[in-house]
C-alpha cells in the first residue's frame, strides 16, 4: 500500500492513493487554509472507516443483518507524559442481540488500522533529492 502527498498551495497538499486524491490541509489555527482534513484528521477517519468496515464485513459473513453502522473517533495527539488516545464510539441498530454487540466490538478491535496503531511501528526514512521545474 502506498500513498504520496503532493504539495499543491501553503499546507495544502493532494494525496493519491492507487487512482483515488484525498485532500489534506492543516486547519487555520494551525497556519493552514482549511481546505481538507488535517492529516491526524485523516488518521481518526481512517480509524472510523476501518472498524466500521470489519464490523460488516464480519457481520456478512455470520449472516447478521446488521444495517446501519456509525463509528465515531475522536484522536487526541499525545502530550508530555501522556500516550495518544483514541476514543470510538460505535453505533450499531438497536435490534442486536447481546451477544451479537459483544462479538462485533471484540472484531471491532481487530480492524487493521486498530491493529496497527496498537503495535510497534517502524520507519524507513530516506531523503532524495530532486530537480524542481522553474
Amino acid at each position: 500500500m502506498k500513498a504520496t502527498a503532493r504539495r499543491t498551495s501553503h499546507f495544502q497538499h493532494d494525496v493519491t492513493i492507487r487512482d483515488h486524491h484525498v485532500g489534506a490541509d492543516e486547519p487555520e489555527a494551525a497556519g493552514g487554509d482549511d481546505a481538507a482534513p488535517s492529516p491526524e484528521e485523516l488518521l481518526a477517519a481512517a480509524l472510523a472507516s476501518c472498524t466500521a468496515i470489519t464490523m460488516e464485513m464480519y457481520a456478512q459473513r455470520k449472516g447478521w443483518d446488521i444495517g446501519a453502522v456509525e463509528v465515531e473517533a475522536e484522536f487526541t495527539p499525545p502530550d508530555r507524559g501522556c500516550p495518544t488516545k483514541f476514543r470510538l464510539v460505535m453505533r450499531l441498530p438497536s435490534h442486536l442481540s447481546e451477544e451479537q454487540v459483544e462479538r462485533l466490538k471484540v472484531i471491532a478491535a481487530k480492524c487493521p488500522i486498530h491493529r496497527t496503531l496498537d503495535s510497534d511501528v517502524m520507519f524507513d526514512e530516506q531523503m532524495e533529492l530532486v530537480e524542481v521545474a522553474r
